[in-house]
């Protein structure tokens, strides 16, 4: 009984001193990518991550580091030779060059509690080995949190079709805004 006590008593110091880390569920936890052409088309897909995790102190997010895997990237709004085509492409070096990035990952900087389960979250977020600063929405729910976010392709040297760094693209545009939609199950 004497160890039973011992044993819960440093956990509990362990939880008050160091917070509490929530890793991710790797086969639930999932990100929808949508991107967009000037002609109203729209393709989305989605990619997997490799580790996650948020580290929590006093119901306060203190951190938390998300790596995702590049190779994972799917579109999931076409089939056949177009899909094929555009995964391709996508993971080329006009895009993401995942054979040379194969990793992507998000690093939380600090979070402000702004409601009961409602967080505004500064990040780290890194994309072709170029790191940015980021700011999201996380929304923790029973089963984990949601986020719903927005980068700038153009600022990670994603320069495809992009007015960012071309010009007169017309119809060919691709805009540079990225949106993802998290859902992370813990």
């Amino acid at each position: 009984m004497k160890k039973l006590f011992i044993l819960t008593f440093i956990c509990f110091i362990n939880l008050h001193l160091f917070g509490q880390n929530k890793n991710i569920n790797l086969q639930l936890s999932k990100i929808k990518w949508t991107g967009k052409e000037i002609t109203t088309k729209i393709h989305y897909g989605s990619l997997k991550f490799i580790s996650g995790n948020i580290l929590f102190d006093n119901n306060l997010i203190v951190g938390g580091e998300f790596t995702v895997d590049m190779l994972s990237l799917l579109n999931e709004d076409l089939t056949g030779r177009s899909k094929d085509y555009l995964e391709n492409h996508l993971r080329s070096e006009d895009f993401f060059s995942v054979e040379q990035y194969p990793r992507s990952s998000l690093k939380i900087t600090s979070a402000e509690k702004i409601d009961i389960d409602k967080y505004e979250v500064t990040g780290d977020l890194t994309i072709k080995g170029i790191t940015k600063s980021t700011n999201f929405i996380l929304l923790l729910n029973d089963d984990g949190a949601t986020v719903e976010m927005v980068f700038d392709r153009s600022k990670f040297d994603v320069k495809h079709r992009s007015s960012s760094f071309f010009s007169n693209l017309g119809d060919k545009l691709i805009y540079d805004d990225i949106e993802l939609e998290v859902s992370l199950y813990f």
